[in-house]
């Protein structure tokens, strides 16, 4: 009920202000009948001239709250210098003044000014009124109200700047959220233009390479490869609009896009290295497993990145690829040896981004990457990918 009266409230804020003076010098008319037919001693007129022109003034509370309060106060105490008692209903334009002047004013000044009223609202009811014999009615009762309504003032100012201040929080908390998923897509979409880059160009390089290598020895080879350097090339092309054509969308991806790859695209990955010239075998261990889109995604993005740098670093052109499912996780393991007396070169801290490619997909999913030469000679990518990995961690939109 007291929600729906603000709301109608602040719907008619014009009516609301008009009737607000309005209804209190209604009541404080009556206080002042009520305590000059209880007391039957003090002009009437006077006292009624002083309630409405301190209801009047109420007019100014939200703009002049200091001079409304003084103009109240005075009002106040000339009612009771007549003799009245100053009872809640006579001291409501006090009352709407003082709680007024709490909410729209500092701590201190609120303070300062319930000091001064509480201070001369006493003094009247001890120095005019006629029951001395009760001081609880008068000096007590008046003191009490007028504390009280700066309290009630005071508690709706501090909830009002609780409000305000978890309205900043929460919006800068939604400012920090949305700067952290821009970052987040700026490096997703960059591992996806580097994978994508890196292994077509890379393959496209190989094919231009050997082709150039056999062009006088084995031209018929030499041809075969160039003839199929077309279509890597143009797998480079459709995969870098698709990606690149994320970025000038406004609206969500429509279903007219290709799907992301997955290990179903394993075999077409391994035939285009083998067109490059180099050897890749692919062994299974274990049950294979249904997969999520992401973690689909995200091992066919490590394996290709792993075969791309055994193209570009590799001493030897063989590669062997194995996948491991147990219960609870995906193995990729993606190794190439190095030949008797020949070094392998891996991609150092300035060799590029692929290694921390794939440790940052790995570790997008849950899981872990490790690279590095191996003791008999020779370089090896192996990752531990968990296949019950929550999809929420990190939203890579299955689109290239």
């Amino acid at each position: 009920m007291n929600t729906r009266w603000q709301r109608r409230a602040a719907a008619h804020r014009r009516t609301a202000e008009a009737l607000t003076p309005a209804l209190l010098a209604a009541l404080t008319v009556t206080g002042v009948l009520i305590s000059w037919a209880v007391i039957s001693e003090p002009p009437l007129w006077p006292a009624l001239a002083l309630a409405l022109l301190a209801c009047g003034t109420l007019h100014w509370r939200r703009t002049r709250p200091f001079a409304v309060l003084a103009a109240t106060l005075l009002c106040t105490i000339c009612q009771g210098a007549l003799g009245y008692l100053l009872t809640p209903l006579l001291m409501g334009p006090l009352l709407a003044a003082q709680y007024t002047l709490s909410v729209y004013s500092r701590r201190r000044a609120t303070w300062y000014s319930v000091v001064i009223a509480a201070v001369a609202t006493a003094a009247t009811g001890f120095l005019f009124t006629r029951l001395h014999d009760s001081p609880v009615l008068a000096v007590v009762n008046p003191t009490s109200w007028v504390l009280l309504s700066a309290a009630v003032g005071s508690y709706v100012r501090v909830r009002r700047e609780y409000a305000a201040a978890r309205a900043e929080h929460a919006a800068r908390e939604r400012e920090e959220e949305a700067r952290h998923r821009v970052i987040q897509e700026r490096m997703r979409i960059a591992r996806e233009l580097h994978d994508v880059v890196a292994h077509h160009l890379t393959l496209a390089d190989v094919q231009a390479s050997t082709a150039a290598h056999l062009a006088t020895t084995h031209p018929d080879q030499a041809l075969g490869i160039i003839g199929r350097l077309p279509q890597t090339t143009s797998a480079a092309l459709r995969e870098l609009k698709a990606t690149v054509g994320l970025l000038r969308q406004d609206t969500d991806p429509d279903d007219g896009l290709t799907p992301a790859p997955g290990l179903g695209q394993l075999p077409a990955l391994v035939d285009a290295c083998r067109a490059a010239g180099l050897t890749v075998t692919v062994t299974t261990g274990g049950e294979s497993r249904r997969l999520t889109p992401i973690l689909d995604l995200t091992a066919y993005r490590i394996i290709q990145e792993a075969l791309t740098n055994v193209g570009k670093h590799a001493a030897t052109r063989t590669a062997r690829v194995r996948l491991g499912y147990t219960l609870h996780h995906l193995t990729l393991t993606v190794t190439n040896d190095m030949s008797p007396g020949r070094a392998v070169a891996t991609a150092g801290p300035k060799g590029g981004f692929g290694l921390i490619s794939m440790r940052e997909r790995a570790a997008a999913v849950g899981g872990t990457c490790y690279a590095g030469e191996l003791a008999q000679g020779g370089f090896e990518v192996s990752c531990t990918l968990p296949l019950d990995s929550r999809e929420d961690s990190f939203d890579e939109s299955p689109v290239t």
